[in-house]
């Protein structure tokens, strides 16, 4: 399957705005989402999952909460974000790299609870091995998903993950 890192981005950020989390609110004021609450979105043509939990991240100085679901193989193409994001790996080892070429080789192995940071502006991509990956992302609005290479087509699914 041939993406465009167009066709990513505006996914990923459709995908988060599409509809909020149905969350329990007590009386005080805490939200609360089970696992098996997330209302997940459709997948996108790039094989992600996308679900908001808090926030909308397009809206300037709105801190939003999103979670994103790699389905196995997938991967983003490189790409930057105006704002600083915060990502905690929630399932599966997600697979991160820097630069604006895609080298499963120097692709970093992150495990559940590993957390990493990306700068405002500095090109990335990541994505899933042999099995589903859930991450979690944080940041301050407004979001977008900037291609490096935009027009470009690049595919979407690496080789055999590393052992």
């Amino acid at each position: 399957m041939v993406l465009t890192r167009r066709m990513l981005g505006g996914a990923l950020l459709l995908g988060a705005l599409v509809r909020p989390a149905m969350a329990e609110t007590d009386e005080k004021g805490f939200v609360r989402i089970r696992p098996d609450d997330v209302p997940w979105n459709p997948p996108s043509s790039m094989g992600t999952i996308s679900a908001t939990l808090s926030g909308d991240p397009s809206k300037p100085g709105v801190f939003y909460v999103i979670r994103v679901k790699f389905q196995p193989g997938v991967h983003s193409v490189p790409h930057t974000h105006p704002e600083a994001r915060h990502v905690t790996v929630l399932k599966g080892t997600w697979y991160t790299g820097t630069g604006e070429t895609v080298d499963f080789n120097k692709a970093v192995p992150l495990t559940p609870g590993s957390y990493m940071m990306h700068p405002a502006g500095a090109a990335h991509w990541d994505g899933a091995g042999d099995e589903e990956v859930i991450i979690q992302i944080t940041g301050l609005g407004p979001s977008t998903t900037v291609p490096v290479h935009p027009g470009t087509p690049e595919t979407g699914y690496w080789p055999k993950p590393k052992s």
